[in-house]
């Protein structure tokens, strides 16, 4: 019977059988040493018969191995232990030379990032690539973990609309039956109607978004998190909510991957109990003082104001978790609440995360006359079919609301400390790629 990796050092002096991919291959003092690699790491097995060691003649990595031995404690080892007096099954053998070499520390260098996804179907067989994605699946199990104990229902809703979400100009268009469909932007419309009957519900899913842009923060299919929570009291336990689940998922993922993170050179984690709050008046004033500029004309935050006020919170409060709060009303989208005290700001907050945006966090207009009227103020058709049942929603009675749409692949990118959000994503589409 097949055991794991991890598991040879627990039948020392036992034959045992091992099944996986050939990762390594080397010649020391007479012997040829191989790693076989299955999912839970290598185990190295040592070939002391010539005849088994012509079975792996003009064989290449990746070739599919299935090798009984007897397992010898040998702490230099990976896990501890080695097989030996081994017998190799050739399972499915691999002849063409592989482009690049797994068993090697694989290049994340800018100019080595094409090279990167174009075989990715390869490097993602180096076990150091591999802990990004593991990473990446233990933040998402820590955040679903902490939605779940919050009384928040998984939902799932359609990815072909009929009218766009958040408008503008980055919107995929398509035909639907000689009808104009187009691709979710997010499942802003859909969540709001849920409230309505579920109070707290949150979604994992893909969203789409048609910006012709190449930077290092964007992508034309990204991973969102929404979340939407009805009979909310203040735009503080929208954020505070929020807030509160970021810290959780982080603290777990830093406690229960704290190996893996530091190989990978993981900056330390520094959080405090609450994420620190400040306007975004207030923080174009303290960027604007400290770099002898003037940004409070601005309507949104710059990329370096990011960065800068990231930095500045670590420093003042020892967290790096920060929420800019309070937009300008110029800004808003037409389901934004506008603040009740100062109607020149808007109900919404971005959580910034190590320099960059990683959730947009507001609160939404929940009466029905003012929705509307911020609908057509947008410009919006409100007798659209697209906007029909959305409307009816309100018209049946929503309580008041808020929620997130929030970045996996970038919370993915700032928590090991990537350089480019497409790193954090298995098969990455932007202007120049749609495959693999």
């Amino acid at each position: 019977m097949r055991i794991l990796s991890n598991q040879v050092k627990d039948h020392l002096n036992q034959t045992v059988c091992i099944e996986g991919w050939l990762h390594k291959k080397r010649i020391l003092g007479g012997l040829t040493f191989i790693n076989v690699r299955d999912r839970h790491g290598l185990t190295q097995v040592v070939l002391e018969d010539k005849q088994e060691v012509e079975k792996l003649r003009g064989l290449q990595i990746g070739t599919v191995l299935s090798v009984q031995g007897t397992a010898i404690k040998e702490p230099r080892a990976p896990g501890g232990a080695e097989l030996h007096q081994a017998v190799l099954e050739v399972l499915v053998p691999v002849t063409h030379e592989p482009p690049i070499e797994i068993d090697k520390p694989i290049s994340h260098k800018p100019d080595n990032l094409d090279t990167l996804f174009e075989y990715r179907v390869l490097n993602i067989r180096n076990l150091a690539e591999q802990k990004i994605f593991r990473i990446r699946a233990e933040l998402l199990k820590n955040l679903r973990s902490f939605l779940n104990d919050h009384d928040f229902v998984e939902i799932q809703t359609p990815k072909l609309i009929a009218e766009a979400t958040e408008g503008g100009a980055e919107v995929f268009k398509l035909d639907y039956f000689n009808q104009q469909a187009y691709l979710a932007q997010s499942p802003q419309l859909y969540k709001q109607m849920l409230v309505g009957a579920f109070e707290r519900v949150y979604e994992i899913a893909a969203a789409y978004r048609a910006e012709p842009s190449a930077t290092t923060r964007h992508m034309s299919e990204l991973i969102m998190l929404d979340i939407e929570m009805g009979f909310v009291k203040s735009h503080d336990e929208i954020l505070d909510m929020v807030g509160d689940m970021t810290i959780f998922c982080l603290r777990k993922t830093y406690e229960t991957f704290q190996a893996e993170l530091k190989s990978l050179n993981a900056p330390e984690l520094k959080l405090t109990e609450r994420v620190p709050k400040i306007t975004v008046k207030e923080i174009h004033s303290l960027y604007s003082k400290a770099n002898n500029t003037d940004t409070t004309k601005e309507k949104d935050l710059l990329p370096d104001e990011e960065r800068w006020i990231c930095d500045y919170a670590k420093k003042q409060f020892g967290s790096e978790l920060v929420f800019a709060t309070q937009f300008p009303v110029e800004a808003m989208k037409f389901y934004h609440k506008i603040n009740p005290e100062d109607p020149t700001t808007v109900l919404w907050g971005d959580l910034l995360f190590r320099g960059l945006e990683i959730a947009t966090v507001p609160m939404r207009e929940n009466n029905y006359d003012k929705l509307i009227g911020q609908m057509e103020s947008a410009g919006l058709d409100i007798n659209h079919p697209g906007y029909k049942y959305y409307l009816q929603a309100f018209e049946y009675g929503l309580p008041s609301h808020g929620g997130c749409g929030f970045g996996i692949d970038r919370l993915v990118e700032k928590t090991i400390g990537l350089a480019n959000v497409k790193e954090a994503t298995l098969f990455p589409r932007d202007i120049n790629r749609l495959s693999p």
